[in-house]
């Protein structure tokens, strides 16, 4: 195992994740990579305006980005001295295909996402990350069950 993908999204489940990937890292020797996937800017175009109409949104965007990075980084200081070579990485895309794509143009031989827990009801409502991770697997997926309840 050479490289390690670990999806994190900073909530209750990104602690328990940081720590599964760490330690399989820090076992194998493999590169890890720390990635969170933002949401795309939304558009407007097929209701017939321009994102220059809407600048609050790039505005919204561009600080939303700000924020991932700043918490990406972050982790990745609680890890610097555990696990030499860790990078972190910032996708904008579904967090589900930015994963996945990610997983492809790295070869990643492990993924580690961590999973809410919530009811079937969420899952069938709004999907669930970890469920289709699984479901469309490319190469081994480990999910962490988060710390507590949302």
């Amino acid at each position: 195992m050479k490289t390690i993908v670990a999806a994190v999204d900073f909530s209750n489940a990104t602690l328990g994740v940081l720590e599964m990937a760490g330690s399989l890292a820090k076992a194998y020797g493999a590169k890890l990579h720390l990635l969170h996937v933002i949401e795309q800017e939304p558009t407007y175009t097929a209701y017939g305006f321009t994102p220059d109409e809407y600048p609050v949104l790039h505005e919204f965007q561009e600080e939303a980005k700000r924020r991932a990075a700043r918490k990406l980084e972050d982790l990745l200081t609680t890890l610097a001295g555990d696990v030499p070579g860790t990078s972190v990485h910032l996708v904008e895309d579904s967090p589900l295909h930015g994963i996945m794509n990610y997983v492809k143009q790295t070869n990643a031989d492990l993924v580690v996402l961590g999973s809410h827990g919530h009811g079937v009801v969420v899952s069938l409502l709004i999907g669930s990350v970890a469920e289709g991770m699984v479901r469309k697997a490319i190469v081994p997926t480990l999910i962490v069950p988060a710390t507590s309840p949302v």
